[in-house]
């Protein structure tokens, strides 16, 4: 199985153990509180979001990634969100590792 499958199970994994923070103004607070480790922003998502999602993770030194599409996003977890933060350092971990290789 090629990395990005493993990826995208272990995002729907990640939805059913209730480990994803979904939305743009919550992914944000998560941010924020230091309660996500890992930010996945559709490539095919908006510039001035991608931008803010960028600048807001860069500054609080989380883990961000636009390896997946909106589809990607939406059939591995069954929502249809352009940003999606990962709430369990042991998930974020696993999916850091798939990304890198």
């Amino acid at each position: 199985m090629q990395n990005k499958q493993k990826l995208l199970n272990l995002l729907g994994l990640a939805r059913r153990a209730g480990k994803l923070v979904t939305g743009e103004s919550l992914v944000l607070n998560a941010i924020r509180s230091g309660k996500v480790s890992l930010v996945f922003f559709a490539s095919d998502g908006g510039q001035a979001s991608k931008k803010k999602f960028t600048d807001k993770t860069t500054s609080y030194k989380v883990s961000f990634s636009t390896a997946l599409t909106r589809q990607e996003l939406a059939d591995a977890t069954g929502l249809a969100r352009t940003v999606i933060g990962v709430a369990d350092q042991g998930f974020a971990k696993k999916m850091r590792e798939y990304l890198d290789n």
